[in-house]
């Protein structure tokens, strides 16, 4: 299912998969991308590259065009963020890139090291078409029509990705699927828990994040998730309008004020009614961050408008770049110490 190659053009999204010539496999972060590369996180690693990586491997392995891969069992922890960062850095620099506008170091790829691209709603077309569909790629296409019709969402507004987007799956894998738009995906939840009250879905739910969330299910025995997309006419920031000045670690509880984009990642919470837990006591009210912002995927739609939340992260100073405004927000997985984290209360 190779999807583009780099004579062609590509708008890297939040959910886009892509391989490179060493045969590793990133995942795109976010929706902002310098013109020459793409900002990712490193998913799958070749078999025979793992000696280079200090992390703990899962026992399942992968293939892809007769490629062995494996992935580590963590993949967002801070030690092994800055772990990725070091080795690429010895060993393949190119895909290090030190932001100007977060003066830090962030793994990345240069477009000339794009090899083929995989995008979801592309994915899921492709499968459509396919004449030979094993078990699982006809459960996930049933999956998504029963969706689909029990939603209204049309099904070019569906996509897929994960190891079935890849064609690598097996028989124990999960369906990993994506919906595009934050209407489309405020809808779909409401529709899913529908399907789950009569029975022909279920929630599948090992933890609080699970429960907070609701983004996981069972159709036919058959462990799904899904997640959301920005539409093209979502995507509101471009790459160097803003300047982000970290200022010091804090915790603190707020409640949510705003939750249109709680569901992309990086996810947005709109917050306000802050109540201090360290640090925060020293700022000035007017400067109280109105923003949380959470590069960690699992944090995604954890809370709705009129929510407590707990949040640790970095407080950030932000400068907009053409109007020389300034607000600040507090991030949520900068990669540089463990324990940065959005709960629920």
């Amino acid at each position: 299912m190779v999807l583009w190659t780099p004579s062609e053009s590509w708008i890297p999204a939040d959910g886009d998969t892509f391989t490179t010539p060493e045969g590793f496999i990133f995942n795109v972060f976010g929706y902002e991308h310098p013109i020459d590369r793409v900002f990712a996180f490193l998913k799958y690693i070749p078999a025979n590259l793992g000696r280079l990586f200090d992390v703990e491997y899962l026992e399942q392995t992968w293939n892809l065009a007769g490629n062995k891969l494996i992935r580590a069992e963590n993949l967002y922890t801070a030690k092994n963020y800055q772990m990725f960062l070091d080795t690429f850095r010895q060993n393949y620099p190119s895909y290090v890139y030190h932001c100007p506008f977060r003066k830090k170091e962030v793994i990345s790829a240069p477009l000339a090291s794009v090899r083929n691209v995989f995008v979801p709603k592309d994915c899921l077309e492709k499968l459509a078409k396919l004449k030979m569909k094993d078990n699982l790629q006809k459960t996930a296409l049933h999956l998504i029509r029963l969706l689909s019709t029990a939603s209204g969402i049309g099904e070019t507004d569906f996509g897929l990705h994960g190891s079935i987007a890849l064609n690598m799956h097996s028989s124990k894998s999960d369906v990993d699927l994506v919906v595009y738009g934050a209407r489309n995906f405020r809808l779909l939840e409401a529709t899913i828990g529908k399907l789950v009250k009569s029975g022909e879905l279920s929630y599948k739910i090992n933890n609080r994040l699970d429960a907070a969330r609701l983004f996981k299910g069972k159709y036919k025995n058959k462990i799904f998730m899904y997640n959301a997309i920005r539409k093209p006419e979502e995507v509101k920031q471009e790459y160097g309008r803003m300047q982000y000045t970290p200022i010091a670690p804090v915790s603190f509880s707020c409640r949510v004020e705003n939750d249109d984009e709680s569901m992309f990642r990086p996810a947005i919470y709109r917050v306000g009614k802050h109540e201090t837990h360290n640090n925060l006591g020293n700022i000035h009210s007017e400067k109280l961050p109105d923003t949380v912002i959470s590069m960690i995927g699992c944090y995604r739609n954890v809370a709705r408008r009129g929510d407590t939340v707990n949040v640790s992260g970095m407080l950030e100073r932000v400068e907009n770049l053409e109007t020389h405004e300034f607000s600040s927000q507090v991030v949520v997985g900068t990669g540089t110490r463990e324990n940065e984290h959005i709960w629920p209360i």
